[in-house]
């Protein structure tokens, strides 16, 4: 029988709010995420409970780390902008002594391969680097057809919502590229001293552009209801209502097209890869792939529900997942156990334990350069607000979802690329 390690947050529920579960024992929750959840769980369309991962802290409206099963609405904020962000990786053939010395080289080939932080040729854009890649005249066939799919659904997506059209047109020359922030590829050795290719990021400008307008929308549909919330951001869309088939259509897509520029980046740092070492990039397993900031229909307690998943994994039993720590930390691959209370989910990362702005007054270059020792990666104040220590112990988050998760493989990096 599978044990239930969770405890109840923010105390017990008031009436009309559903119960906090979190899978946070042995890690910090900030009292700012506390109160978000419980804003959460006041809402009248929560379904069961909220269910809370490890890695849980403040976000925007809902926290990040927390799962959220509803019934007849959903909230465009609790998935926030960077839809479909999430994880892709790679097992590769050859061990750590088929490496160079010396990877500086490899680092900087894999950073001209794939664009990446906010400049274009010298020139700033509103949504980071431009790509290098005609996804349509893309080698693999696969990237080709789901790249012409992508194009013609967006087409329709965009006829009824003409706002979010330029960043439409500047949606192909965003793919293949990274981003900022904390995005990033990593070369990783596993326990058995293998290689893996690891990277994380989202669907870049156009999905902020749907997530920010639909959240707009919901705002609206607030005002038109004279429904008053505690966070103006946990604004929501009714079932029925004018924009909620629409934005589930437009999430979705979102969420396709966050994993075509995963793929395409993976071919991009395969290539870089092997040109640059000369050595093989083929695999002996399947490439795994898993969003962390998504919607998904299932079915839990025997009720068909919409779960948005924000900053948090698929953890069905069986399904494969990918938890990645720090700039300095460990990262997993795991095997989710299905445990229903969590909605069969688990965390997306480490988790922040503080903001970018108090992490960069905080931590000084000298910190950054001690943590981040044996890895090939920027070490200039610019990254400061993704040092390690930024983060919450990667073990102790781990160790609070043990039945949610068993670990498969435990990869530390030695190259880490950052947007």
């Amino acid at each position: 029988m599978q044990q239930k390690n969770f405890e109840i947050l923010g105390g017990e529920p008031e009436v009309g709010s559903k119960p906090i579960k979190g899978w946070t024992i042995g890690v910090p929750v900030e009292a700012e995420a506390i109160k978000q959840l419980k804003n959460i769980s006041a809402l009248p369309f929560v379904y069961s409970h909220v269910a809370v991962m490890p890695d849980v802290h403040v976000g925007k409206g809902a926290t990040v780390g927390s799962v959220i099963a509803t019934k007849g609405a959903i909230i465009p904020a609790a998935v926030g902008v960077d839809i479909g962000c999430g994880m892709a990786a790679q097992r590769l053939r050859f061990s750590s002594n088929a490496l160079p010395e010396s990877l500086g080289h490899l680092r900087a080939a894999i950073e001209a391969a794939v664009p990446h932080g906010r400049t274009d040729n010298g020139g700033k854009n509103d949504r980071g680097a431009f790509g290098k890649v005609n996804v349509f005249n893309h080698p693999s066939k696969a990237v080709r057809e789901e790249a012409e799919s992508l194009r013609k659904h967006l087409e329709t997506i965009t006829a009824r919502h003409p706002k979010i059209k330029r960043a439409a047109e500047r949606a192909w020359h965003h793919v293949g590229t990274l981003g900022t922030g904390n995005h990033f590829i990593e070369l990783c050795l596993d326990e058995t001293d293998q290689v893996w290719v690891m990277l994380h990021s989202g669907s870049r400008g156009i999905g902020n552009a749907i997530g920010t307008y639909f959240i707009a929308k919901a705002k609206e549909e607030m005002g038109r209801f004279f429904i008053h919330l505690p966070d103006k951001d946990l604004s929501y869309l009714p079932e029925g209502s004018r924009y909620y088939n629409d934005y589930i259509e437009a999430v979705t897509w979102a969420q396709r097209f966050a994993a075509l520029n995963r793929s395409v980046m993976m071919h991009a740092t395969l290539d870089a890869i092997h040109k640059t070492l000369g050595l093989p990039v083929d695999s002996d397993m399947e490439a795994l792939s898993c969003h962390h900031n998504y919607i998904s229909e299932e079915k839990h307690f025997g009720e068909k529900v919409l779960v948005t998943r924000k900053g948090a994994v698929n953890a069905h039993e069986g399904t494969m997942g990918i938890i990645p720590g720090s700039m300095g930390a460990k990262s997993f691959i795991v095997r989710g156990k299905g445990l229903r209370e969590s909605f069969c989910s688990c965390s997306h990362g480490a988790g922040r334990v503080m903001s970018r702005t108090e992490a960069a007054k905080t931590f000084t270059l000298e910190d950054h350069i001690r943590d981040t020792s044996g890895v090939e990666c920027r070490k200039d104040a610019a990254v400061l607000d993704e040092t390690p220590k930024a983060y919450k112990n990667i073990d102790d988050v781990m160790a609070a979802q043990a039945d949610l998760v068993e670990i498969v493989h435990t990869l530390k990096q030695f190259l880490c690329v950052k947007g």
